[in-house]
């Protein structure tokens, strides 16, 4: 049996780019940039695979292209009969391999509405779930350049919508944790920024991984190119990069706060005032968006409409 995976956990503008970034120089550890396609092949394939449907699907999709996964490498590792997660996993073991790694994880914060499809897929995995003040995520996640995130009618627009992703999904990753117990690490943004080496040591501990000095030599060795909202990994860790109690209004604020005060105290961060009923009608609303979001696409994914939209690519 390989070893398992790490799975870096984080809502949107957490640091997940910045952890994964560290995690991948690890010599032994591959953690490739999203990969996106962990739900589109679990919605359209069924529990033990056929290595055709498999692989035809694979080449429809850009990441595996953009991986440079030679698929002919990739099929040598699958057997007819295979359990989909190992499946999934001989794709990331692939990319691994051809970087001269032996293991590997991913970090995609557009799972984290699909944490129980991650737990199924993968029960052995480690998990380690990156938490950041959420109104610092916020001032981060509204300040996007255009073009960068998809957006859909499930995409939030404003501060209190944001407080709704972020109180979801970091709750549903907590509630993660409790069923997993050992395998399941909390980090903060602020104290990888603060004292990395400690963090990184904490999570090699988790993978059961010898820390390396690597892992803290990223700056100036990755490619920001074109990429306007990573540019900050150009440098050192750098506490304070976000700031919302000068680059939030007050409104914005009060907007998040009153969906998620209740879960900023639970973690230590404080909020002038918890939750409100307004607050948790605006979150239930936006879990009933999300679910209703989730079940159309896996309904577009096992239709013939999948193929004609994702042509064969290579």
């Amino acid at each position: 049996m390989s070893d398992p995976p790490l799975l870096v956990l984080g809502v949107r503008r957490s640091g997940t780019t910045l952890l994964r970034v560290m995690l991948d120089r690890h010599p032994e550890l591959a953690v490739p940039d999203e990969s996106y396609f962990i739900p589109q092949l679990a919605d359209r394939q069924r529990e033990h695979i056929d290595v055709e449907a498999f692989v035809d699907d694979l080449r429809r999709l850009p990441t595996i292209r953009e991986w440079e996964i030679p698929l002919d490498e990739l099929r040598t590792r699958l057997r007819p009969g295979m359990p989909l997660g190992e499946a999934i996993g001989a794709v990331y073991e692939t990319y691994a391999s051809l970087r001269g790694k032996s293991r590997w994880g991913d970090k995609t914060p557009m799972y984290m509405q699909r944490l129980r499809l991650l737990e199924r897929l993968f029960p052995e995995a480690r998990y380690v779930h990156l938490i950041r003040d959420g109104r610092d995520t916020a001032v981060s996640f509204l300040s996007m350049p255009a073009g960068i995130v998809t957006r859909t009618w499930a995409h939030p627009e404003t501060a209190g919508g944001f407080a709704c992703q972020w109180r979801a999904e970091v709750e549903a990753a907590r509630s993660l944790g409790a069923r997993v117990g050992a395998r399941y690490l909390e980090v903060r943004y602020e104290a990888l920024v603060a004292d990395p080496g400690r963090e990184l040591r904490r999570i090699c501990e988790l993978a059961a991984l010898e820390f390396d000095p690597a892992m803290l030599e990223y700056a100036g060795k990755v490619d920001v190119s074109g990429k306007l909202h990573q540019q900050s990994l150009a440098r050192a860790p750098t506490p304070g990069l976000r700031d919302w109690r000068a680059e939030l209004s007050p409104a914005d604020a009060a907007a998040f706060e009153e969906v998620a005060g209740d879960l900023l105290r639970e973690l230590g961060y404080g909020a002038a005032q918890g939750s409100t009923a307004a607050g948790r009608a605006r979150l239930a609303a936006y879990r009933a968006r999300i679910s209703a979001w989730n079940a159309s696409s896996r309904a577009l994914r096992r239709s013939p409409a999948w193929r004609r939209r994702h042509p064969p690519l290579s």
